[in-house]
């Protein structure tokens, strides 16, 4: 599989880095060679990124968070928006919003309002208005929609970001980290590996390398969300209820015999008395 997989990121371009004045030190790991003025990215190495990102996003997946896909460059805008409404995720395709995270009450209130501008579209409310206002509303309503639309269902901070080139999405890959999100980027020549958890070097350029590689990353989810069906259908094991100790329990039957025993005595002696009197009282008779 992984030589099959190789073969493929090697037709789509997957090894094609930038020019040599473009790119960045921290990337020699990554680099196996020089051809003329560009560099030649370690296929070894992109392997070696995805298998170690594909399993950490199958375990984020199967603990029950989600996944946000990230790409505003016109060459992944369409493959962020296929793989993620193919594997059920969110996604980020035309603008990335400052504040998307780490202010995440007000984007969901920007998200109300969308909801509350589509329901006057379709009750008619919106018609009604003046012309002047209505136009201004249908614009706010694409302009949040666009910006918006793939995060609509997001009702909760996302276990992972995933993003096509590192060097542009820098606003989503800080906010994640100030968050302690986990980061996964597809990383060329001129990205700094450090601004990511997991780097993916690969050509962030190639359409079909980077629908290649996000297509890789979809079955990951898929197969988290596998691990959380099954885990949601094992038996849970009943608890065992230790029984109480059976000395503890004869203790406790025998203090209520011997209170009951000391409250009848009392009783007892102070019926004595009056026996002993009437016998005393009738021995003289006798004698007379």
């Amino acid at each position: 599989m992984a030589k099959e997989l190789a073969r493929k990121l090697i037709n789509a371009g997957v090894h094609f880095g930038h020019g040599v004045s473009r790119w960045d030190p921290k990337m020699a790991p990554f680099i196996f060679a020089k051809r003329g003025n560009i560099h030649i990215i370690d296929v070894k190495k992109t392997l070696t990124g995805l298998l170690i990102a594909k399993k950490l996003l199958a375990e984020i997946v199967s603990s029950g968070k989600d996944v946000v896909f990230v790409g505003t460059k016109r060459q992944a805008q369409k493959a962020v928006e296929s793989i993620a409404e193919k594997c059920g995720m969110h996604y980020v395709s035309q603008r990335w919003l400052g504040g998307m995270l780490t202010n995440f009450r007000t984007i969901r209130s920007r998200l109300q309002r969308l909801e509350q501008l589509e329901a006057m579209a379709e009750d008619g409310t919106l018609e009604s208005e003046s012309k002047k206002q209505a136009s201004r509303l249908k614009r706010e309503m694409r302009k949040i929609k666009a910006n918006l639309q793939g995060v609509r269902n997001m009702s909760r901070l996302p276990g992972a970001v995933v993003v096509v080139d590192a060097k542009k999405e820098y606003l989503a890959l800080r906010e994640a980290k100030k968050l302690d999100i986990a980061t996964v980027g597809l990383l060329d020549t001129d990205s700094d590996p450090d601004t990511v958890d997991v780097a993916i070097p690969a050509n962030d350029d190639s359409i079909r390398a980077v629908d290649l590689i996000l297509n890789e990353l979809a079955d990951a989810v898929a197969i988290g969300k596998t691990m959380t069906a099954v885990r949601q259908e094992a038996p849970q094991r009943p608890r065992r209820v230790r029984p109480k100790r059976p000395v503890m329990a004869r203790a406790s039957e025998e203090k209520p015999q011997a209170t009951s025993d000391i409250e009848q005595s009392p009783v007892q002696i102070a019926d004595a008395p009056p026996q002993e009197s009437q016998t005393e009282q009738q021995e003289p008779k006798q004698e007379s």
